[in-house]
Formats: C-alpha cells, structure tokens, sequence
C-alpha cells in the first residue's frame, strides 16, 4: 500500500484513486492577501497562478476559490476573479476603541 505523505504547504486525501489536495491557513491567507493587493481588476486563474509568490497548483487554487466565494469575498466571472469585501467600518470602530484584554 502506497504511503500519503503531508507537505508544509498541502494536506493530501487520497479516496477511492482520486487525491485531493486541501490547502494550509497559509496557502489561503497568501491568496486572500493578494486579491486584496490587486483589487482594481479582475485577474484570470492562470495569470493569478503565475503571480501568487508561492506555487499553487490548480486544483488547491480552486478550492480556494470556492471558500472565499462561498464567503462573500470574492466574484468569479467571466473576466476572471476580483475581490469584492469590504471590512464594515463599525466594526473597526469598534475594536480600535476597545479594551485588549
């Protein structure tokens, strides 16, 4: 039997022959970071896979994708992907002028 080995920047599934790759908080925040740098314009996958400043392959990117679309945070269109979140303004207020504890 073939032994799954875990990597720094992937958690491996293997089900039924099919791996499937989870990304790492890391790999997750390194995308979220660089839509929020690049908010201007929608980016395509591929040119979104060559600028990340870590190699993603493309089934963990996608699964990335789909997290921060299912959290409001991003729109996939037909131009590519663009980051839409907006933090609320109150609740900034609101930890700014909070006791840290």
């Amino acid at each position: 039997m073939q032994e799954l080995k875990f990597t720094k920047t992937e958690m491996i599934e293997r089900q039924n022959h099919k791996t499937r790759r989870y990304p790492n908080l890391n790999t997750v925040i390194m995308v979220e970071d660089f839509l929020k740098k690049h908010i201007d314009m929608p980016i395509k996958m591929s040119e979104l896979r060559k600028k990340l400043p870590r190699q993603v392959m493309y089934p963990t990117l996608k699964i990335i994708l789909d997290y921060l679309q299912m959290s409001g945070k991003i729109i996939i269109g037909t131009k590519g992907v663009q980051w839409i979140y907006a933090e609320p303004k109150h609740l900034r207020k609101m930890l700014e002028g909070g006791l840290e504890i």
